[in-house]
């Protein structure tokens, strides 16, 4: 893959930003509030090795906006992670949220390391850390963290049992929701951790209905194998799609007869990586990106779709499984070019609505069933997508510009019915 700050990635969220602020006159003294984060967390915190000796590591938090509800967004352990990436996934976040119409605010944290470098003992000592260090900037009514590029649910329970040791004995108990995408054992929601994948198929599904296009006639490529790359392609498997080729950190691999996505995903889950998986053949990132399918699912990591790369692609979808993968000059090509994109802040969300529907139930009590949670995920991100629709054909806009109008005019909304204090 592409390497992953050719640019500030915070640069491309502005400029997005900006582009549809300025398509439907965003009120101005609304526009200077969502033009910049509400608050800026950066910790430096020791942690002992599994050797003895003490590491620094640098842990961020950014919230970007809460007038919708608490902050919510991810937390990634990635050696990139730095404050620009995180204040642009904030501010997705915020975006995200009032797109599909949940009561959240945008927020994302980062702790800049690889864990691939690290033992579970080492790994989990920096998550209760960086807990410990973010103290009172979450909270399971203000900021509630959740799983993103290199977490998971062990991570999730790891933060919710120190975050929980340091509240008062009676309080312990009511604030399991400070944190999704928890094993469900420990309080997670079933379908969680399919989510972020459940919601791309489903997307992509629409936009199949709509354009009038045979599902199981279907060729489609993913880069990125994780949680949301291997899911979406097993959920699509059923739909008669064919999976021809899959590019992660070991390499790229494509077989013309098709990838089976439950196999890869065994072999992923075992050695680590794409890298050697029966019956495919080894190929470079730039001949991966000009194989001829219908779908293309990057999964992975910001600014992959650019300049250099959009001109080579041979697809007639792009279904943002990633955040950010595509920058403005990306988009550009790709509107030029007549490829159709389903956007991150759209196609991505049904991470952040089962997270919504996780918080729910803990704060209920409650349990629901795949088939309850799986329904409102598909109705929530249907309702999504057929607003952007809209906005697409009112503002005769692109897919990703239809999509910030949305959020934008929901939060212009929420401000002007609300007031700014004082």
């Amino acid at each position: 893959m592409e390497g992953k700050t050719q640019l500030n990635v915070y640069e491309t969220v502005k400029k997005q930003f900006n582009k549809a602020a300025d398509i439907i006159h965003l009120d101005p003294e609304i526009r200077k509030i969502l033009a910049m984060t509400m608050n800026e967390i950066v910790f430096n915190f020791p942690v002992k090795m599994d050797n003895g000796k003490i590491e620094m590591f640098t842990g961020y938090r950014v919230q970007h906006n809460n007038v919708l509800g608490p902050f919510k967004g991810g937390l990634r352990f990635h050696p990139g992670v730095d404050i620009n990436e995180v204040r642009a996934l904030a501010t997705w976040m915020t975006w995200k949220s009032a797109i599909v119409n949940i009561p959240f605010g945008g927020a994302k944290g980062g702790i800049q390391f690889d864990p691939a470098n690290y033992s579970k003992s080492e790994i989990e000592r920096i998550t209760r850390r960086f807990t410990f260090a973010l103290g009172t900037n979450i909270g399971p009514e203000y900021d509630i963290p959740a799983p993103d590029v290199n977490t998971n649910s062990q991570i999730m329970a790891w933060m919710l049992d120190t975050y929980a040791s340091t509240m008062p004995a009676h309080e312990r108990q009511a604030c399991t929701h400070v944190v999704t995408g928890k094993p469900v054992e420990a309080g997670g929601s079933i379908g969680r951790d399919k989510a972020t994948g459940q919601g791309v198929v489903f997307t992509i599904l629409q936009w199949a209905e709509e354009a009038n296009f045979d599902m199981k006639k279907a060729t489609y490529m993913v880069q990125g194998f994780g949680n949301v790359g291997s899911w979406a392609s097993r959920l699509l498997k059923p739909y008669g799609a064919t999976l021809i080729a899959v590019e992660d950190k070991t390499g790229a691999i494509i077989s013309e007869h098709g990838i089976d996505p439950d196999a890869l995903t065994e072999h992923v889950q075992n050695t680590g990586g794409v890298k050697g998986f029966a019956d495919s053949e080894e190929v470079d990132h730039d001949t991966m990106l000009a194989i001829d399918v219908d779908i293309f699912i990057p999964a992975a990591l910001e600014n992959q779709i650019t300049a250099k790369t959009a001109p080579t692609l041979n697809v007639k979808l792009i279904a943002e499984g990633a955040n950010g993968p595509t920058d403005t000059d990306g988009d550009r090509i790709l509107q030029e070019r007549g490829i159709d994109l389903l956007p991150d802040i759209l196609c991505n969300a049904g991470g952040v609505i089962v997270s919504y529907f996780e918080w729910l139930q803990n704060k209920r009590s409650e349990f629901w069933d795949l088939a309850e949670v799986d329904g409102k995920l598909h109705k929530k991100i249907i309702q999504g997508y057929e607003l952007v629709r809209e906005a697409v054909r009112e503002f005769h806009a692109d897919w990703r510009t239809a999509a910030y109008i949305v959020a934008l005019r929901r939060l212009e909304t929420v401000y002007k019915d609300r007031g700014i204090f004082p």
